[in-house]
């Protein structure tokens, strides 16, 4: 699973005001439906200032999220990006499950800029050319025990 989020989204809007703001979130979702196909994603939901998206295999969803952040900076739009990989079940067009609570709870503790990911992601991962550096071991809101989480380059 990917999560995605504008940062100070909030804050963004206040300042830029309501047009402004549909054109970029526009545009957002521009970014996102095209790096999304490259990768095989699938949009699973909007969440008000970023997506929710799934994948068939983690070294996917975090390639995607690293193309995100430039691709859409250089838009002016500053995302933070989670991903996880675990147990999911479908519910209709939508997904649920523990794993689905990981992957966002891990999206949320991303600084501006940043792709985070489990350690399940980081293992799965072996041999790829992705490259992640320890941030450490986090307790996530709501999920037993504590998670290692790591910076995706």
């Amino acid at each position: 699973v990917l999560f995605t989020d504008i940062v100070n989204s909030t804050e963004v809007l206040s300042e830029q005001g309501d047009a402004r703001w549909r054109h970029n979130l526009d545009v957002h979702d521009e970014v996102i439906a095209r790096h999304l196909s490259k990768y095989g994603g699938s949009k699973i939901k909007d969440t008000g200032d970023g997506v929710f998206a799934v994948f068939d295999g983690p070294t996917k969803a975090a390639h995607c999220a690293l193309e995100l952040v430039p691709a859409l900076a250089t838009r002016n739009i500053n995302i933070r990006a989670g991903v996880h990989t675990g147990e999911c079940e479908r519910r209709g067009d939508d997904w649920s499950g523990v794993g689905v609570h990981i992957g966002a709870r891990v999206a949320a503790l991303a600084g501006s800029g940043e792709v985070l990911a489990s350690r399940t992601v980081r293992d799965l991962s072996a041999g790829s050319d992705l490259t992640f550096e320890d941030r450490g071991t986090h307790r996530l809101k709501g999920v037993p025990e504590e998670w290692q989480l790591f910076r995706v380059r």
